[in-house]
């Protein structure tokens, strides 16, 4: 048996991956800043031994975008950690683009951290996840009923959360994803008017997508407490859909799983059923 460690443990997809590792019986340490089974802050290397203990797998990510240096080397300062803790498998979850993207990228480095680490190692490249609709980023906006976005026409596969974290699960537990790097997308791409229709559909409430000027989302992101380098880079990645250099629909999850991607609609059906965009929207969307 393994003892694994899940980085962003409370997140998105570490909560998922560590529901679904302990459901089969594998010994599982979630770790965040908060919350987790054990307090663990990249910023903070002295929190990494107690987390890294009797460690053989981990799910490592970045929980944060950040273009500075100090920001770029966290992963691949834990990574080496990671390594001489006696770590033998590591799952990083990275993003689409990274491969084609300049040394400026956020995640470039930890990919080639990990690629370099000397142990078995697998990627997961996904594009926008589903959940975000639902749970983090246009949650606000949802709940306001407009998705105000700079990504006109432009379509994406959105990817549900739950197929990267069967893929995670799947590669930290099992010798045949060693040496891979996963593209990880929907079925299908979607544009985001079409999202919100869908939406629409399945809550029984009037949601929009309405285009907005690039800069005018840069400026609404500052505004809200986002770095302006961030909040740059997140407009660039909005803008990328529009301009249709978004992901191409990929077969990583069924490479990965033997299955193929669940639609967007099922999980859109899901979330509506289970309630969560019933609640009204609590503040200014970004």
């Amino acid at each position: 048996m393994k003892n694994t460690l899940i980085l962003g443990g409370t997140g998105t997809t570490g909560r998922r991956i560590a529901r679904r590792l302990q459901a089969g019986g594998r010994p599982v340490r979630t770790a965040s800043r908060t919350g987790a089974d054990i307090p663990l802050d990249l910023d903070d290397p002295a929190t990494w031994a107690p987390a890294l203990d009797g460690v053989t797998a981990a799910y490592v990510l970045e929980p944060r975008l950040r273009t500075d240096t100090d920001g770029r080397s966290r992963v691949p300062r834990f990574v080496a950690a990671a390594v001489a803790a006696g770590v033998r498998r590591l799952v990083l979850l990275s993003a689409h683009g990274v491969g084609a993207a300049d040394d400026s990228h956020p995640l470039k480095a930890a990919e080639q951290a990990v690629r370099g680490s000397g142990v078995e190692w697998t990627i997961l490249r996904p594009d926008w996840f589903s959940q975000n609709f639902g749970e983090t980023f246009w949650l606000p906006q949802v709940l306001a009923g407009t998705l105000s976005l700079p990504t006109g026409d432009g379509c994406t596969p959105f990817v549900d959360a739950e197929d990267i974290a069967e893929v995670a699960a799947s590669a930290l537990t099992e010798d045949r994803h060693g040496g891979q790097t996963y593209q990880l997308t929907g079925p299908r791409a979607i544009g985001f008017g079409e999202a919100a229709d869908l939406i629409g559909k399945a809550t029984g409430r009037a949601i929009r997508h309405v285009d907005v000027d690039p800069e005018v989302f840069t400026e609404r992101q500052v505004a809200h407490g986002v770095p302006v380098d961030v909040a740059r880079l997140l407009t660039g990645l909005h803008v990328a859909i529009r301009d249709g250099r978004g992901a191409p629909v990929s077969d990583g999850v069924e490479r990965a799983l033997g299955r193929p991607p669940r639609p967007f609609e099922d999980y859109v059906a899901e979330t509506a059923a289970a309630g969560h965009w019933n609640r009204p929207a609590t503040g200014a969307s970004r």
